[in-house]
């Protein structure tokens, strides 16, 4: 496995990576409950099967290409070919970097690809002087959950009303630098 940066996405390479999506037996079930004016946010293991299966149109290459032509996106590659990625921004106005999208081919998910890929743009935000990481995921999303904090991330948020499927809440984390 070989780290570069991206330079532009010339063709869909999902195609070829199987699962562009995930599945899992247990997500983060979240309730909460408003009184005066305040929140209370309860999350809870689940034991729930749960797939989830994307597809990337020709107008999302676009959005991730305009995204990586700012110079803060990487590929892993392994001979030669993309076999995964992760792009993110620059965020000057508050001094972060944002994680738009990280996507990893079947065959090197569980093998450090994730965590080299992470590692790249976590040298890369502190080269640029940021405070901190964001990224956003999925409640449903449980595999990347638990790999953001394996990787140092927090959960700093979340938007139950974010998602049309009204199992799906946004839950954001941050790594701070």
């Amino acid at each position: 496995m070989e780290i570069k940066k991206l330079e532009k996405l010339t063709e869909n390479p999902i195609l070829n990576w199987g699962l562009n999506g995930y599945t899992t037996d247990t997500i983060l079930s979240i309730s909460f409950v408003e009184y005066s004016g305040s929140f209370e946010f309860i999350l809870r293991e689940k034991s729930l099967s749960y797939n989830k299966v994307w597809e990337i149109t020709s107008d999302d290459m676009d959005d991730l290409n305009g995204m990586i032509q700012k110079g803060h996106s990487f590929g892993v590659f392994e001979d030669e070919e993309l076999m995964g990625w992760i792009i993110g921004e620059h965020r000057i106005w508050n001094n972060s970097f944002y994680i738009e999208n990280i996507l990893i081919s079947e065959k090197l998910r569980r093998n450090g690809a994730g965590a080299l890929l992470i590692k790249n743009v976590v040298r890369e935000a502190r080269n640029l002087n940021c405070r901190i990481i964001e990224l956003e995921t999925q409640n449903t999303n449980y595999p990347a959950l638990q790999f953001y904090r394996r990787m140092g991330f927090s959960i700093t948020g979340l938007n139950t009303r974010m998602y049309e499927n009204p199992e799906e809440t946004a839950v954001f984390m941050t790594l701070d630098l």
